[in-house]
């Protein structure tokens, strides 16, 4: 269990708190009683989010592509309200569109904001968190980042990306008591796939019959999909001040239906292959067994 104040909550600092599951977070959190610093890119979200608890939200301006900003940012919160207990790396976007038709420039900021961003706030807080031996980072990742998907290969990439840091990384802050968590959601109602969505404009018609039954389906499902922010967010109180805690958690039956169809067909490919897998080790020559 993370330490706490004396009066029982802890200070979070959660990326992307305007809309989506960082707003129902944020939203939780300062409900059970915890101090939240939550970045805005504009002022203005930033005053609408101190009405969500005079005293206890704290907007910070900040811009998580703006790497070099976000040292000095976080120092100037922690001088303010003290040492960060929970980090909830949330903000990022979604790309949509086909590898061959999405430019790099479209797949260098998709990185810059999904896996750049969260890794320097963990590098930002961590030395603070290693010093108290306390500490609990969650990374919001997706489904897609255990179980990539056609015509969202940049957005896959990225959360592939930060589940493999945070295995890592996880491995490395165990010993110093600090938790990291891999948060993978399904489909939930923000604004994911509609104003957050990236769309890249389609010009190959060869992926016409792949892809456009995806974008349309995605489309009509905005805003009505199956996973509840309110519920996820109580789900990430509970494990935040759970004793134990898994290392990666999915949120929401889609997910879990999709990952695990994935794990199946995975083991199944291993199996199948296992012979030429194997065929690759070294093996000593016959006179010398």
């Amino acid at each position: 269990m993370q330490k706490q104040h004396n009066d029982g909550s802890r200070t979070w600092l959660i990326t992307g708190v305007s809309s989506g599951l960082g707003l129902a977070f944020a939203r939780a959190a300062l409900a059970a009683g915890h101090t939240v610093i939550g970045t805005v890119r504009q002022d203005s979200d930033g005053a609408q989010f101190e009405k969500l608890g005079a005293g206890r939200a704290h907007a910070l301006l900040l811009d998580i592509s703006d790497l070099a900003a976000i040292g000095p940012a976080l120092a100037q919160a922690e001088q303010a309200l003290g040492p960060i207990d929970v980090l909830v790396n949330n903000a990022g976007y979604g790309h949509e569109g086909t590898l061959e038709e999405s430019p790099l420039e479209e797949l260098q900021h998709q990185f810059a904001v999904n896996v750049y961003g969260p890794v320097a706030m963990i590098k930002a807080v961590l030395p603070q968190m290693r010093q108290r031996r306390s500490g609990c980072i969650v990374n919001v990742t997706s489904m897609a980042g255990l179980a990539a998907l056609p015509g969202i290969a940049y957005y896959s990439g990225s959360k592939f990306a930060l589940e493999g840091i945070s295995a890592s990384l996880a491995q490395e802050v165990a010993p110093f008591g600090i938790r990291v968590i891999a948060l993978a959601p399904g489909s939930f109602r923000t604004d994911w796939a509609g104003r957050s969505m990236v769309r890249t404009q389609r010009q190959i018609s060869d992926y016409d019959d792949l892809f456009e039954p995806i974008r349309n389906a995605r489309k009509a499902k905005s805003g009505i999909q199956a996973g509840d922010p309110e519920k996820a967010a109580q789900v990430l109180l509970a494990i935040v001040a759970a004793e134990q805690a898994p290392r990666q958690l999915l949120l929401g039956s889609d997910a879990l239906t999709l990952v695990r169809a994935r794990i199946k067909a995975l083991s199944a490919e291993l199996d199948q292959w296992e012979a030429l897998t194997q065929a690759t080790d070294y093996l000593p020559p016959a006179d010398q067994i």
